[in-house]
């Protein structure tokens, strides 16, 4: 099967969003000007440099009470911080939670029950118990081709590990199993791990 995204696929769903996977799953926190934190998950994620260490995530629709996309991108536009929290599989189902489309202002730590902790240099939330949490300082916001999509760049410029995702200095992904986006409604969890040494070791 070939098709044109232009045209349109004929599928009783897009294709696309399963074909790209599986995700990392940035669980990002802002804060807004009126003090609301939100918390919201974004699958477009991912890291995009390590010398000083970059993320990237973009949100792809936007809300009737948000001029600017969602609330998570006018946070950051407005205040120029946000944090991602790495998604375990333990969290799943909070995780999901804080997905809904809620009015602009609601907590999401307290609408899904999540504990919150402030960020050590940004002002902004972050989950308490997340396996790592990365804040970030906004760098840029690009307009992307096609209504609302934004991609959100940022440095990160602190970084947070629970002390048990640790095993001999190195930073363990097997202790909290991370959760993955995949297509459609569908999510898959990290449980095997193994390693590759490269030509140049």
């Amino acid at each position: 099967m070939f098709y044109e995204p232009k045209d349109g696929h004929g599928l009783p769903h897009n294709p696309f969003n399963a074909i790209v996977t599986p995700r990392p799953i940035g669980w990002i926190s802002s804060r807004g000007t009126d003090g609301a934190d939100n918390l919201a998950p974004y699958s477009f994620f991912n890291a995009v440099a390590y010398t000083p260490p970059q993320v990237m995530f973009a949100s792809t629709s936007g809300k009737e009470d948000r001029a600017f996309g969602k609330d998570s991108t006018e946070n950051i536009r407005d205040t120029g911080y946000f944090c991602v929290n790495i998604v375990e599989y333990a969290a799943r189902d909070v995780m999901n939670k804080t997905s809904a489309t809620l009015p602009a202002g609601t907590d999401e730590f307290t609408h899904a029950g999540i504990e919150k902790a402030d960020c050590t240099l940004i002002p902004c939330s972050r989950v308490a118990n997340a396996p790592a949490a990365l804040e970030c300082r906004m760098t840029q916001i690009v307009t992307l081709e096609g209504q609302t999509n934004r991609l959100v760049l940022g440095e990160v410029i602190g970084v947070h590990m629970r002390d048990d995702c640790l095993t001999d200095g190195l930073f363990d992904v097997t202790k909290f199993q991370p959760l993955t986006r995949l297509g459609y409604r569908d999510y898959s969890v990290i449980r095997e791990v193994f390693s590759l040494a490269r030509p140049d070791d």
